[in-house]
């Protein structure tokens, strides 16, 4: 279970990345992007 969390934290690096640069090219709204990231991360922090 651990090196599942670890590639999750790992993969979760790139997905922000991507969302970030949606939300600068104006595909998503900065709002969507941050309330994305959010829950990304709050799923990856609440792995066991």
């Amino acid at each position: 279970m651990a090196s599942d969390k670890t590639a999750a934290q790992e993969g979760l690096t790139k997905v922000i990345s991507m969302i970030d640069k949606l939300a600068k090219r104006n595909v998503i709204h900065k709002n969507k992007a941050s309330n994305l990231k959010s829950g990304l991360v709050k799923r990856v922090n609440a792995m066991a």
